[in-house]
């Protein structure tokens, strides 16, 4: 049972890799897709249930989670009619999510992924509005929003001004 958040995680890569072989318009897609994102919010919970929580687990998680949104993104954002603005916005966030890494490498010689509550809701909401953005692009302006204050958020705890949650 103490296997089994680190297990999820890793199934969430198999299958972020899986939807790269799938139609969008496809119930297997989304099928997988649903079966994700429980899984992204399934692991964290039952890591802490069974009070078997661990580095090794919580790296894993976010590596799963950037497998997840980066294969969604190269199935999703081809079939999407963004707005030029949005691109940009979500192209800041991503440069501030690298700094942020270059900065933890810089100073404890490792990369560094809180998992803060803010990063949490974005994940949700992300998970959430994907689906949405097929009839507008509201709920990823939202996301977008939230995103980038878990962005700058992360940056701080990284820099060592306070502990995540």
């Amino acid at each position: 049972m103490r296997a089994l958040p680190n297990i999820l995680s890793s199934l969430r890569i198999v299958g972020a890799i899986g939807l790269l072989f799938c139609d969008v318009t496809s119930v297997v897609f989304w099928g997988i897709y649903l079966a994700c994102g429980i899984s992204d919010m399934a692991d964290g919970w039952l890591a802490r249930k069974f009070d078997c929580a661990t580095k090794t687990g919580a790296l894993l998680d976010s590596v799963a989670d950037i497998c997840f949104v980066a294969c969604c993104g190269l199935k999703l954002l081809p079939v999407f009619e963004l707005p030029l603005w949005l691109w940009i916005w979500a192209g800041v966030i991503v440069v501030i999510k690298i700094a942020n890494q270059v900065l933890a490498l810089l100073m404890s010689g490792k990369c560094s992924f809180p998992h803060t509550i803010a990063n949490k809701v974005t994940g949700f909401l992300l998970f959430i509005a994907v689906p949405m953005t097929f009839w507008s692009i509201i709920p990823l302006a939202i996301v977008a929003v939230v995103a980038t204050f878990a962005a700058v958020q992360e940056g701080y705890f990284i820099r060592g001004c306070q502990s995540a949650k």
